[in-house]
């Protein structure tokens, strides 16, 4: 994803002299062609995010439409109040993006895990929220995101992702369609859209045959999709690397209870509230948080398989179904 990211900001910086790159310190190679060809409008900030987005924030107001990159836990975490009030209270049109969200860099330690990022930004009112899940879904949302008048947070990986089959250009706003199917409706957001998906072709070996779309825009939520898919539905699984308040969980939880129907039922696969320690590494840790393939494709083959139906039973918040 990252590759894709600074390919395509690079080609939307060649057509608009207003978009302006901001790191804080982070992404040497990755945008060396960036700062070759447009010199000033790379501005290394050093470690200061703080101050690096309100830096972005005063620049948007004057016309130009910043890029605010960092590591995710950082960029989010340490600079949170600068984007709610410079950036959130005055809607300047900054695009804030978080490198590594979730586990990705877990083997840096607690400092480097970003668990909640799209939390975070999900409280910021008219800020948008957007998972990619591959590099597809970065290079046709990048563009979308950037045309936003207002502010955004974008969450992106590392490299090597797996490019999704999915139906469609991606879409802001959008869900895509990853994998049709019946009975349940596995949602994901970000890259954890590959081993979800990989746990879906293993499991239809076993005539497990639940529907797939991936959610890569958490705010504002295609509840328009939900609302189509939900009368054929019996259960709906959420599969995030993100805490359970304030990701893709808690706004599909809305979701449901605006609807005030009792089904589908609600079921999530991803870590609990609570702190996680240590540095594993991404794959042990999500094996830990009970997020990595095996876990998702258990998890899913138990809602499936239950005595009294996938639509029976309270929802699950923290993984498996009680």
């Amino acid at each position: 994803m990252r590759k894709a990211f600074a390919e395509t900001l690079t080609r939307l910086a060649a057509d608009d002299d207003r978009i302006l790159f901001m790191t804080g310190d982070l992404g040497f190679e990755t945008f060396d062609e960036f700062q070759r060809r447009f010199g000033p409008r790379y501005v290394n900030v050093g470690v200061a995010e703080a101050q690096m987005v309100c830096a972005a924030a005063g620049l948007a107001l004057e016309g130009w439409r910043p890029v605010a990159y960092s590591i995710a836990s950082f960029v989010t975490g340490r600079a949170y109040e600068h984007i709610r009030v410079s950036v959130g209270y005055q809607d300047a049109p900054v695009v804030v993006v978080g490198a590594g969200g979730g586990y990705l860099y877990a083997s840096s330690g607690v400092t480097h895990y970003a668990a909640d990022d799209l939390g975070l930004m999900s409280l910021i009112p008219e800020m948008t929220v957007v998972a990619p899940a591959d590099p597809v879904e970065v290079e046709s949302l990048l563009p979308q995101v950037m045309r936003l008048p207002g502010p955004a947070y974008l969450r992106i990986g590392k490299y090597g992702e797996p490019v999704l089959t999915a139906a469609g250009t991606p879409e802001l706003g959008r869900a895509r369609l990853v994998k049709d199917g019946e009975r349940l409706l596995v949602l994901t957001t970000g890259d954890i859209a590959g081993p979800a998906s990989a746990a879906l072709d293993s499991l239809a070996r076993e005539r497990i045959t639940p529907a797939h779309y991936q959610v890569h825009t958490v705010k504002p939520l295609d509840e328009a999709t939900l609302d189509r898919l939900a009368p054929a539905t019996a259960a709906i699984v959420v599969v995030e690397e993100h805490l359970p308040i304030g990701g893709l969980w808690s706004a599909v939880c809305n979701w449901k209870l605006s609807r005030g129907g009792a089904t589908p039922s609600l079921h999530r696969v991803g870590p609990q509230h609570r702190p996680v320690l240590g540095s594993p590494g991404r794959a042990e840790l999500l094996r830990r948080v009970g997020c990595d393939r095996p876990s998702i494709e258990e998890a899913i083959r138990q809602i499936w398989t239950r005595p009294d139906g996938p639509s029976a039973g309270p929802a699950s918040a923290h993984g498996l179904p009680r």
